[in-house]
């Protein structure tokens, strides 16, 4: 007897509607990398969706560059990818995309040296750079470093405050014994739209990486730094009363965290969403960290009180299905998501696809996120079917 197979999503760009998760999704063409990780979103003034990440044999390796594929407004397929780095001395990662107030595009990249014999982790040579366009993403400006202390990593775009004050949130890698596990967290800061910029330092956040700033409302100056946490364990958060000039030692929050990257924003509702890793395996903690074999599934987490609980949360990719203490390693990776929310309120989310395979997006909305609220009953014997 033949049995017909599922289809499942092919790295072609076409858009189609998940009719299950009820949400619309693409895998990204991949060019001719073989890996991809570590993407960004940005809707540009024409109503483009900009998906970048960086591209190439292995991450760490000397050919890996930044790309980006373009989604332009009303269309069903994402374009190819072109190059916006195109380095062969250099791994240029963890891109993120920025639209500066003056309408150019900025995407802004970690770039060091390519790995050497013995020597797996370069971060600590990393400098920022960034290239620019200004025709909606097509083509891209030669490398411009712009943050040059070695070591100097990053994933987030720049923000601008309400106050005006522009902030970057950095962590700084080191060559030391304690390798990446002793990484801490900073900021980039500037008064004057770009033009200087001062460095603080988060006290101790060695280990609490990936800052991700968001401002609230409650009362002038308040931001929440979430983070990644190396000791697989949980997010942390790091709160500031000052617009960032000062910082708190970071502290747990609910939600887990796999020594994986996170992203988090503030939506047009109020609430705070954070994307990541549903997941943490603290007992595999080293001085080097921690490094689970278990990068999903990928949720998104809601908060209405300014990031204490998180109690609506959906799963929007569940992997393979383990979810044993002993097989859930049988799930390929799906990582390092990036969540953003466009002008019409929609969000959209982008994510390492099958260990690096490609990239994934999904767009929902934020009543997707939520579902049906309060506590569910089901009577079995009632003759409903198909309720929800």
């Amino acid at each position: 007897m033949g049995i017909k197979t599922l289809d499942v999503l092919t790295p072609d760009g076409q858009l189609y509607y998940d009719s299950e998760m009820k949400f619309t999704e693409a895998m990204l063409p991949t060019g001719p990398w073989p890996t991809a990780h570590a993407p960004s979103l940005l809707e540009t003034k024409e109503g483009t969706m900009l998906c970048c990440w960086f591209a190439g044999t292995y991450e760490g390796g000397a050919d890996i560059n930044v790309v980006v594929s373009r989604l332009p407004k009303g269309a069903d397929k994402w374009e190819e990818p072109v190059n916006v780095s195109n380095e062969n001395d250099f791994s240029d990662q963890n891109p993120s995309l920025w639209l500066h107030p003056n309408g150019e595009i900025w995407c802004l990249y970690t770039s060091q040296l390519g790995r050497q014999p013995g020597k797996d982790n370069m971060q600590y040579t990393a400098v920022v750079k960034k290239q620019v366009s200004t025709d909606d993403g097509r083509t891209w400006g030669e490398p411009e470093v712009i943050f040059a202390e070695p070591g100097t990593f990053s994933r987030q775009p720049i923000q601008i405050l309400s106050n005006g004050r522009w902030i970057y949130g950095n962590w700084i890698c080191t060559d030391s014994k304690d390798g990446l596990a002793g990484d801490p967290s900073a900021f980039r800061i500037s008064d004057d739209e770009g033009k200087t910029w001062r460095r603080v330092d988060m006290p101790k956040s060695n280990g609490r990486v990936h800052p991700n700033v968001v401002e609230l409302t409650d009362k002038p100056g308040h931001l929440i730094a979430f983070m990644r946490s190396r000791e697989a364990d949980f997010i942390y958060k790091s709160e500031s009363f000052d617009y960032g000039d000062t910082w708190e030692e970071p502290s747990a929050t609910v939600l887990p965290n796999n020594n994986s990257s996170i992203s988090a924003l503030k939506l047009k509702s109020g609430r705070i969403c954070i994307c990541y890793n549903h997941s943490s395996a603290p007992k595999s903690y080293t001085n080097m960290g921690a490094w689970p074999g278990l990068r999903c599934p990928v949720t998104i987490a809601l908060s209405e009180d300014n990031g204490k609980t998180f109690p609506l949360i959906r799963n929007v990719e569940r992997g393979e299905g383990y979810v044993g203490e002993e097989n859930r390693g049988g799930n390929m990776q799906y990582e390092y998501p990036y969540i953003m929310q466009a002008e019409d309120g929609m969000l959209h989310v982008a994510y390492a696809y099958q260990t690096r395979r490609g990239i994934k997006w999904l767009t929902l909305s934020e009543d997707d996120v939520i579902g049906k609220r309060g506590t569910s009953t089901y009577n079995p014997t009632s003759g409903a079917v198909g309720a929800h």
